[in-house]
Parts: C-alpha cells; structure tokens; sequence
C-alpha cells in the first residue's frame, strides 16, 4: 500500500488483489466521514432523524406491501 499526499488530495494505492466489498466500504465511510465533517449536528439530533426516516420507509414499505 502506498499513501502520498499532495496539494489537494490523499491518494492510496492497493494491490488488485485486494477484496472489493472490503474496499467498499471503507470508501463508503470515509465518504461518509467527508460529508459529515462540517456537521453541527448533536447525535441525539442524527438519532432522532434516523428514527423518524425508518418510521417513514417502513410504513412505506407496509402499505405497498398490503396493495
């Protein structure tokens, strides 16, 4: 593995051998972890949220399932 950082970005380079769903998901969250990175947002508030949205999709889900 090689890191090398330059004026405007990080660059990592693997093996092609690595494992691509492992890969994945470490790009998935680090692309999380830039998106959240300027957040104010308590994790009561990120909680909260997140219930309030799963509510929503699975009464979603129920009703089209009952069509």
């Amino acid at each position: 593995m090689i890191l090398e950082r330059t004026k405007d970005e990080i660059l990592v380079r693997l093996p092609a051998n690595m494992d691509i769903t492992e890969l994945q998901n470490m790009l998935d969250y680090l692309d999380y972890k830039e998106k959240t990175a300027n957040s104010k947002a308590t994790q009561k508030q990120v909680d909260e949220l997140a219930q309030t949205v799963n509510k929503k999709m699975w009464t979603k889900f129920k009703a089209q399932r009952n069509k």
